[in-house]
């Protein structure tokens, strides 16, 4: 039953018109400021987080195929982002436990974040409809200033786009 209802869920995110967004985000400007709770507990500050560069990767649903590549690719090239100064998150509007369950399941090293109202994903512009978030990558620089912004990303390909732009302007 569960998988019928995330397949009718994924179809409507396909079909559907994504629900308007409150934020925009342009290159230079500062990020917008949160503070959020990983799977392991820790708290996510990004005003704690200066000096490193931080990927936010957004993804509609946990298990999913595309999440699923994503997540995997992100978790391959983890020791790389980490030896760029890069720290990555993954944040979909699943719950705590069904993060776990994905970590556990694909040994994911990257700290997946809960955001079931949406609040990180509406200060950066992340649209949801039927619940799932589009597929979105945000990269901030070690000040604090949104450095990229990756809309509508291919889930297979996006990580390594990322870490080259990171690498490409590390100083």
């Amino acid at each position: 039953m569960r998988k019928i209802i995330t397949t009718i869920g994924l179809i409507f995110f396909v079909l559907c018109p994504f629900s308007k967004s409150k934020a925009e985000l342009n290159i230079s400007e500062t990020a917008p400021e949160f503070k959020a709770t990983d799977l392991d507990g820790k708290t996510v500050d990004l005003s704690s987080l200066r000096g490193k560069w931080v990927v936010l990767y957004f993804y509609p649903k946990d298990d999913t195929p595309g999440c699923t590549i994503e997540a995997k690719q992100f978790t391959k090239m983890y020791e790389d982002f980490l030896k760029a100064n890069a720290l990555v998150y993954g944040i979909s509007t699943d719950t705590k436990e069904s993060h776990c369950d994905f970590r556990d399941k694909y040994n994911l090293k990257v700290p997946l974040i809960p955001d079931e109202k949406h609040t990180i994903m509406s200060l950066y512009g992340v649209k949801v409809s039927f619940g799932f978030a589009s597929r979105d990558t945000i990269v901030i620089d070690p000040s604090g200033k949104i450095a990229k912004v990756y809309r509508k990303v291919n889930p297979a390909k996006n990580p390594k786009e990322v870490l080259d732009f990171i690498k490409g302007n590390s100083v």
